[in-house]
């Protein structure tokens, strides 16, 4: 039997039971769990008390549902208002984010590194996501076309709302973390006990990791009450127990570079003693670095006693018996990072500690606090690509960029589903320029409506992801132009100069072998105008396919009882000749397959040779979409010489059965996969 494509969302309960399955067969009972056993496997006593601590509030269990309900919903792509679709990788999608995220949850499973949110503030206006337990496609309609609503608080339900809102969607962004992956939430003192509260429930609490006091306004908010207000907190917290990898800021300012690191032909360094420290550093411990270096008075070593190297020092503390930090052979190895000094009779030896990349850095603080993190950068930033105040609340691009820089690495995906004025995408190219990483974006945000008396209405933007979009396109040529206007040529002697970063700043090079084609980089800082490379602005990639959440393409069967039998066949052959919704396309389906069966969007599509079919182009993995009415065994031939690995049919590709069973007959003998839709 032909399987068949049924063009609903992830089944996430499913799923979550087949896990459970996998981990703790002997729990399913009549194809139930018995999670009386799942407890006692885990070896937890049974307890009726209700007393146990938990935080639940009206609609929690509903929010719950919500999460788990699958979506017959789609993303219809619009090329007209992306940027470069052909070759970026970057996703803007306009569309109500609870669903959005149901939609993501088969092609992006487990592949965000980090997710960034800037939700709603509890602050009693501006609610607009009121979600539909029935119908939320339809609700997200109807939303689009009213204007904000307010969440007073007044209201009794006024923490329940919110609670709501964002707890499904936490549950769904959860997902589509990798097991190393992080969540940064920014919110103020209105929900920040709450919204600790709900992370904890769906994240657990054992993958907390900081509430992060944020510094937005040093001078402070007068209008507050009682005190003047200056910060914003951040939440952040890991998808699993497993501690993930944190990056280093690197450091910017050259002077405190020059204050902080002495530098040699090798690169930065900071001077550290070689001898090991604490209980673990005794002789006991590692007795294979426990060994004799001799030493010179002219600054050199050796392992081995000469006429020069005659001083033999071993590693001692308060007379204990320590160890080297450095095997032989390292110390060996890396010679030039080993620093030996003799002063007044006494010998000392000291290794360099270089940072990694030979990019200078430091640990994050818990306190986030820098004078480019205020909340008025964030204002100047949108004034000066638009020229007016469009967006009055905009989180600034450093701040952003310094958590993307702490969370991810140069090839990461990042998903924000709170865009508002797109800071976020901004702040990955500004980060790409810098460091010449290849980070990619998916952004949601509805298309909230602006105020007819707002500088965005006036100046033509109707809805917020208008603006985003706009600040998308002109930040990304923004950093392009400034990339060439800073660029100066540098030869370099049987070396052909590939690309690098910016003047002033961090810059990363890459070079090209004339003879043997090797492709090296570096990073490194520049402090001279001989030191400033000419970049190419056009591998960085600023462009973004753009997507808009809709009903599914396809038309559902009118199902209502009839006992007309000439009714019935004629549903059929309406069905069988326009398959699809008035005003979608081909192309439209295609992509609607491409989320349900779980492909990247970002992949190239094109069309068949025959012109009757479209190819979706993964490195590993190519899928044929095929719905062409009443196709030809020649055709089908044509399909099968494909370097496809699946093929998708519609049922009106076959004129009659036995040419479905000829094409299944045809692409089984090339160990090829066939389904319908």
């Amino acid at each position: 039997m032909i399987e068949r494509l049924d063009g609903m969302t992830k089944d996430i309960v499913k799923d979550n039971i087949e896990k459970l399955k996998e981990l703790f067969p002997s729990i399913i009972r009549d194809n139930k769990i018995d999670f009386n056993e799942l407890e006692l496997l885990l070896g937890q006593d049974i307890s009726n008390d209700k007393e146990q601590y938990s935080f639940v509030w009206n609609g929690k269990t509903e929010a719950t549902k919500l999460a788990q309900k699958r979506s017959t919903g789609t993303l219809r792509p619009c090329e007209s208002e992306s940027k470069n679709w052909d070759t970026t990788k970057n996703i803007y999608i306009e569309g109500d984010n609870l669903e959005v995220l149901k939609l993501l949850q088969s092609s992006y499973n487990g592949k965000i590194k980090m997710i960034y949110i800037d939700p709603p503030y509890n602050t009693g206006r501006d609610f607009v996501y009121k979600d539909n337990f029935n119908d939320n496609i339809a609700n997200y309609k109807e939303i689009t076309g009213q204007a904000q609503k307010s969440n007073a608080d007044t209201d009794g339900r006024y923490h329940t709302n919110w609670l709501n809102m964002m707890y499904p969607r936490l549950k769904l962004a959860r997902n589509l973390l990798t097991e190393d992956g992080l969540i940064f939430i920014s919110i103020d003192d209105n929900e920040v006990d709450n919204l600790k509260k709900i992370c904890n429930d769906v994240f657990g609490e054992l993958n907390f990791i900081a509430v992060l006091p944020t510094i937005m306004n040093l001078k402070g908010n007068n209008d507050e009450y009682g005190f003047s207000g200056t910060h914003e907190y951040t939440l952040v917290y890991s998808k699993s127990y497993k501690q993930p990898i944190f990056n280093n800021l690197r450091i910017k300012d050259k002077n405190k570079i020059k204050e902080e690191w002495e530098e040699d032909e090798y690169g930065y360094y900071k001077v550290a003693t070689l001898k090991g420290s604490g209980e673990n550093g005794a002789r006991e411990f590692r007795p294979n670095l426990f060994y004799p270096i001799y030493l010179s008075k002219e600054g050199t070593f050796s392992l081995t006693r000469d006429d020069i190297h005659n001083y033999e020092m071993i590693p001692l503390s308060n007379g204990k018996e320590m160890t080297w930090r450095w095997s032989k052979e390292k110390l060996i190895n890396e010679r030039h990072n080993i620093i030996v000094t003799y002063d007044d009779g006494e010998y000392q030896i000291n290794r360099k500690i270089r940072p990694e990349n030979n990019i200078p850095s430091v640990k994050p603080k818990t306190l986030f606090y820098k004078e480019g993190y205020s909340s008025g950068n964030g204002v100047k930033v949108i004034k000066e690509l638009f020229g007016a105040r469009i967006f009055n609340y905009s989180k600034p691009v450093e701040l952003i960029k310094d958590f993307i820089e702490i969370a991810t690495d140069k090839n990461s995906i990042i998903l924000d589903f709170f865009s508002g004025s797109a800071t976020t995408p901004h702040s990955i190219f500004q980060l790409n320029a810098e460091d010449g990483g290849d980070r990619k974006f998916i952004c949601v945000q509805l298309p909230e409506k602006t105020e007819e008396n707002s500088e965005a209405f006036r100046a033509g933007y109707e809805n917020i992801c208008e603006i985003g979009k706009e600040r998308i396109r002109r930040a990304g040529q923004k950093i392009q132009e400034e990339l060439k206007q800073h660029g100066l040529e540098r030869k370099i002697e049987g070396k052909t100069l590939l690309s690098s970063g910016t003047a002033g700043d961090l810059c990363h090079v890459e070079y090209k072998d004339n003879e043997t084609g090797e492709i090296t980089s570096e990073s490194r800082f520049i402090h001279e105008p001989k030191d400033i490379y000419k970049y190419n602005p056009e591998k960085l990639d600023v462009g973004f396919r753009v997507f808009k959440l809709d009903s599914s393409n396809l038309k559902k069967w009118n199902n209502e009882p009839t006992k007309n039998a000439e009714e019935v066949a004629n549903r059929i052959r309406q069905i069988s000749f326009d398959y699809l919704e008035d005003g979608r396309t081909e192309i439209d389906l295609v992509y609607e397959i491409m989320l349900k069966y779980g492909i990247d969007l970002t992949l190239p599509v094109t069309k068949t040779a025959n012109g009757k079919g479209y190819i979706v182009n993964g490195e590993d993995y190519k899928l044929l979409v095929c719905s062409e009415m009443n196709i030809k065994l020649e055709d089908i031939e044509e399909f099968a010489n494909e370097s496809v690995g699946t093929y998708l049919f519609a049922d009106r590709c076959f004129s009659d059965d036995n040419l479905l069973i000829n094409t299944q007959e045809i692409l089984k003998s090339k160990n090829k996969e066939m389904r319908l839709f």
